[in-house]
């Protein structure tokens, strides 16, 4: 990488260092939250990796085996984690919240919706994450099945209990995740699970959003119960 003004040299160590305190900067602001979190593994070129002798996974996915036994709010245990590696921060869902993960074409209309001020839209505004490759995911209460309209469709997925997603600013092969809404914006409130269902079926009836095939890595437990 060339000295430029607008892009200047990092050595390799010193970013993997910068890399690592800013992870690990914002897991401890998550559990600080009550947040669970875990560490991922790790984007090495272009696979992932965790660490573990033999991991066949090249995507997204937990570096701990046992993750859903492991995962925590303990400043101690988060800063140890992120103490040596630069590892993406990965939050569990069907504990504090459920993830409802959407094309970019719902999302945008969904959010867009719940930014109208009509009668009860405004419980509908939480926080939204995003990806580089387009998949949005509406942070909810946890708990609530999808609806008919939204179970049978490949691009809608709930992630609950046994699931997990990749949280800002953790990297993917496409880029980095980011908040399109962050969650201090709704003052770390989650909104009800069935008026975000709600837009997502009307947002369905002005919108034909691409199906896709969810990679399983990013929905694990798919539907989780």
């Amino acid at each position: 990488m060339q000295w430029t003004a607008n892009r200047p040299f990092v050595p390799p160590p010193l970013a993997d260092r910068l890399d690592r305190v800013r992870l690990r900067r914002h897991a401890q602001r998550y559990a600080a939250h009550g947040w669970a979190v875990m560490p991922g593994a790790c984007l090495v070129g272009r696979r992932f990796a965790c660490g573990r002798p033999g991991c066949p996974i090249m995507t997204c996915h937990p570096a701990l085996e046992s993750w859903e036994d492991s995962v925590t709010t303990d400043p101690g245990q988060v800063a140890e984690w992120w103490r040596r590696r630069p590892y993406s921060v990965l939050l569990p869902t069907g504990w504090r919240f459920d993830a409802l993960e959407v094309p970019a074409a719902l999302g945008l209309r969904v959010l867009g919706a719940a930014a109208l001020p009509a009668a009860g839209r405004a419980d509908a505004r939480g926080p939204v994450a995003v990806t580089a490759a387009g998949r949005w995911m509406f942070l909810v209460r946890p708990g609530e099945r999808l609806c008919s309209e939204l179970d049978h469709r490949m691009d809608v997925v709930r992630h609950g209990r046994g699931s997990w997603i990749p949280a800002a600013p953790s990297r993917t092969m496409e880029g980095p995740v980011r908040w399109a809404v962050p969650p201090e914006r709704t003052q770390w409130r989650l909104p009800d699970p069935g008026l975000v269902q709600t837009l997502l079926v009307d947002a369905l009836g002005t919108a034909r959003a691409p199906r896709v095939r969810v990679p399983r890595q990013m929905s694990t437990a798919r539907r989780a119960a």
